[in-house]
């Protein structure tokens, strides 16, 4: 026994690793190992030899395990020794710059406007960008023969399957949806699409925003407050507006409304083409026709709607010229519009 054990004392000064080190615990205490052998040989002896014989081989064992084990714990600290010097941080060289990304002008946008008619106790609705001829136009006062589609000419998927011209579809279906019985406070917001040459002021698919409120005793002046708070909150408190006579089919009456420069506030410029007036969106009084065919009785509802353009309100608001930029995904010009690490914004293009 003391010659295996010399035999192993030996062997574990040569190991440098886990596995060897796992070879040589096998080699002597495996099922075939060298300390196994021994016990098999109890068989053997009297029975008076055996207590003395196996004590000598339980010391033994005991031996080799308490050796492993700490070899073991010397390879692993090793190996953890050199893993940190490896892997040590310079704690001198400077951090590492990450790209923050940002909200497309149109979103951001859109979200502001969101916001702020959620506070006005507005619902947001959308609906399908894939219209039917009669929510997009029927209901909505333009029977087929109406002139006035020639304005809002589409693709058409067949004959009364089209891509929608404006969001008011959206509010046809809430309309019918409420059965002519219940008050309508909503703004939808949506894709829309026009057959347009597209240039710096236009193009074939664009954004749009409408509201629509429908209750008893509404009249023009509520209207009216509703767009000056939210000139002054989309582009300033100084902010004022005008309303213009115009026409639109399922309004009567129907105004453009129009905001004070707030380039020049009124003294005339290149943004507001020397007048000192901005046109925003379109407005008016719901159509006693349109409300006829949602069900609602216009001798008992009034309401009235309005409808602008996320990318008119983008461009007027950071200078933006061509509303091309805002859809070709041109990382140069989306990246003027950053958003720092704390949350707060900068536009390096102003």
């Amino acid at each position: 026994m003391s010659r295996i054990q010399d035999d192993f004392d030996a062997s574990l000064k040569t190991v440098e690793d886990a596995r060897s080190l796992q070879d040589l615990k096998v080699r002597y205490l495996g099922k075939k190992g060298e300390v196994t052998g021994l016990m098999k040989e109890m068989r053997n002896l009297s029975n008076e030899e055996r207590p003395a014989y196996g004590q000598k081989v339980n010391e033994l064992r005991q031996h080799i395990d308490a050796a492993v084990e700490e070899k073991r714990a010397e390879i692993e600290a090793a190996a953890l020794e050199e893993r940190l010097k490896s892997e040590t941080i310079d704690v001198t060289l400077p951090g590492r710059t990450f790209n923050i990304g940002s909200q497309h002008p149109i979103s951001r946008i859109i979200e502001d406007i969101e916001d702020f008619f959620l506070g006005l106790g507005y619902e947001i609705q959308e609906g399908y960008e894939v219209e039917t001829d009669y929510y997009n136009f029927e209901a909505l006062n333009l029977p087929k023969s109406h002139p006035a589609r020639d304005m809002q000419d589409t693709f058409y998927i067949s004959e009364e399957i089209l891509l929608r011209t404006h969001t008011s579809p959206v509010q046809a279906r809430v309309l019918e949806a409420r059965g002519g019985k219940e008050a309508v406070k909503i703004i939808c917001p949506g894709k829309v699409y026009r057959r347009d040459s597209d240039d710096a002021t236009h193009s074939h698919q664009f954004t749009q925003i409408e509201g629509l409120v429908i209750d008893k005793n509404i009249h023009m002046s509520d209207l009216k407050g509703t767009l000056e708070l939210f000139a002054k909150e989309i582009f300033g408190g100084e902010r004022e507006i005008r309303l213009r006579p115009s026409f639109f089919p399922f309004t009567e009456p129907s105004v453009e409304v129009d905001i004070s420069c707030f380039k020049c506030k009124g003294a005339g410029c290149s943004v507001c083409k020397k007048s000192g007036w901005i046109e925003i969106l379109g407005a008016g009084m719901v159509h006693p026709n349109v409300l006829r065919m949602a069900g609602y009785d216009p001798d008992e509802y009034s309401g009235f709607a309005f409808g602008m353009g996320p990318d008119r309100v983008a461009m007027l608001k950071y200078g933006i010229e061509d509303i091309r930029h805002l859809y070709t995904n041109d990382l140069r010009f989306i990246n003027q519009f950053k958003q720092t690490e704390d949350g707060g914004e900068t536009l390096e293009s102003l």
